[in-house]
């Protein structure tokens, strides 16, 4: 099947399927007749335009490249900033996120001056068990140079069926000659719990990156391991996670809201409300409970946060939320694409709406300029009385904001100065490493350390004052420090570095005995609304 007519049948599969959709959401019968002569009449002179481009246009034109990253998408971005369509490639790579795994090597990679770099393999993934380590660049993927692809394109070479072997050349600082690894693709896990451990004594810690069809179980793996029933407060790290599957999502608000507790809502036009309820309920873990959320904390992230705070289960510290609430229904269509279609819009128990405005804005103001709620369009109360807003996403109970990075700190970041890898001007940790023989948790950034790095900065013709290094001496030494963990001892104990200074991460501790409060005195109205006696948690 050629192109343009792969790009026919599935421009008139979207445009039946929304036809389809106007029929059953549609406001009335009677507009089923018209819509559908305007079906057929778009249909029409959608075929005509094409068959003129084809024709006439200057140059030969890429008809999938048209139709899927142009005419599809341009149709969907009228309706709203979510609905979406997924060509092959991106269909896939969702099916991956929400399933939760994917066939590879296993390792994170990231562009670096053109190249694709080696952030840190798994541990226990092939690739750490060939001993492919954090700062490898790579060259080849069986014989195909890297040189000039994408780092997408790097990782498409590196995934395949489980069980086939793929020949991975790689570059190494401190090697003359390029190191050649033969390694057998496996399942590999993407785990949506990223990290989990006691961040001190008594506050547990759980990050969770994602919701896919693995969630509810890896959450309640670390809950279990870390004894949540016996902590004095749990920190659960849900910044920059996007969001991903409803029922993870409930599931998840299932593990921390009493038995019968509404988790969220959902209806559209003419569509009958769905509601969700906590159907296991905590089954005793009533630890308290902080919520860190920032920007990029939507979808999944918000339900789950806006039932916690709505029945003042807990805490939401750190940043105002995307502002993400609705519904997408996705319907795989020919060619192995799909499409994602906004049905219904979320609203958290107490009645608000998640969404903010999108309809008065650009599309890059909604997406990449975001002021946050100066005017929430609603006020409502949490179970206990509290006045929470909507319209907006979910604003914080106590709102810390994230530092910004100083002119020093952006430019060691921008020329990769810290990494634990050689590229252009980068590479000062991988450099520090070679002459090290052994690196122990005990390993401070030290007077010494920093006597090197000044060095380092010098030979590579980076350029600061000593006030500047003065001033962002402990920020650097963090940096490093976070570096030489991450290379040495993976990324969970990296993490652990950065938490020990993150504002937001030290006022969510610090939140710990409020959120036991706030847990407390709503159980409290709740009884005594139902007129029961009062359990304590």
């Amino acid at each position: 099947m050629n192109a343009e007519r792969r790009g026919l049948i599935l421009v008139v599969a979207v445009l039946a399927f929304s036809a389809a959709l106007g029929a059953v959401y549609g406001p009335s019968v009677k507009a089923t007749t018209a819509s559908a002569d305007d079906y057929q009449t778009a249909v029409r002179n959608f075929t005509r335009v094409l068959d003129v481009v084809q024709t006439n246009y200057a140059q030969p034109v890429d008809t999938d490249k048209a139709i899927y990253q142009g005419a599809i998408p341009g149709m969907l971005r009228m309706l709203d900033p979510h609905s979406n369509f997924f060509d092959a490639r991106q269909f896939a790579l969702l099916r991956e996120d929400q399933r939760g795994k994917y066939y590879g090597v296993g390792m994170v990679v990231a562009p670096r001056e053109n190249h694709t770099v080696v952030i840190t393999p798994y541990v226990g993934a092939p690739a750490y068990k060939a001993g492919i380590r954090p700062g490898d660049l790579i060259s080849k993927v069986d014989e195909k140079s890297t040189d000039g692809l994408s780092t997408s394109e790097v990782a498409d070479l590196l995934k395949g069926p489980k069980g086939t072997p793929v020949k991975i050349t790689i570059l190494r600082e401190g090697y003359s000659e390029p190191l050649i690894f033969n390694v057998v693709r496996d399942e590999i896990p993407r785990h949506s719990v990223d990290s989990s451990f006691l961040l001190r004594p008594g506050i547990g810690y759980i990050r969770l990156s994602s919701f896919n069809e693995t969630t509810d179980r890896e959450v309640a793996e670390a809950l279990k391991q870390l004894n949540a029933a016996s902590l004095d407060g749990l920190i659960f790290d849900m910044r920059g996670n996007p969001g991903g599957l409803l029922n993870e999502a409930v599931a998840v608000s299932d593990m921390f809201l009493e038995k019968n507790q509404l988790i969220v809502s959902h209806h559209g036009r003419s569509s009958q409300e769905r509601r969700y309820y906590a159907i296991r309920g905590n089954q005793g873990v009533t630890v308290p409970l902080v919520i860190l959320i920032n920007s990029n904390s939507a979808s999944a992230t918000e339900i789950v946060s806006g039932a916690v705070q709505d029945h003042d289960r807990g805490l939401i510290v750190g940043e105002q939320s995307f502002g993400k609430g609705l519904v997408q229904t996705v319907t795989p269509l020919s060619e192995n694409t799909g499409l994602a279609l906004t049905t219904a819009r979320y609203y958290t128990p107490s009645g608000r709406l998640i969404q903010r405005d999108y309809k008065s804005v650009s599309l890059y103001e909604y997406h990449y300029n975001r002021k946050g709620p100066e005017h929430p369009t609603e006020i409502k109360l949490t179970d206990s009385g509290r006045q929470v807003t909507g319209g907006g996403g979910i604003t914080p109970d106590l709102l810390v904001v994230a530092p910004k990075f100083t002119k020093f700190q952006e430019t060691l970041l921008r020329n990769d100065v810290l990494f634990a890898y050689e590229a252009g001007v980068g590479g000062f940790t991988r450099y520090y490493l070679g002459t090290k023989p052994e690196i122990t948790k005990q390993f401070e950034v030290n007077a010494a350390v920093m006597e090197e790095f000044r060095g380092y900065l010098s030979r590579k013709n980076i350029r600061y004052t000593e006030p500047e290094m003065a001033e962002n001496l402990a920020w650097t030494q963090r940096k490093i420090k976070q570096e030489v963990f991450l290379s040495t001892f993976g990324l969970q104990e990296s993490l652990k570095v950065q938490l020990e200074s993150d504002p937001q991460v030290l006022k969510a501790v610090e939140a710990v005995p409020q959120a036991r409060a706030l847990y407390e005195n709503a159980r409290k109205v709740i009884a005594q609304r139902n007129g029961l006696p009062a359990e304590q948690p």
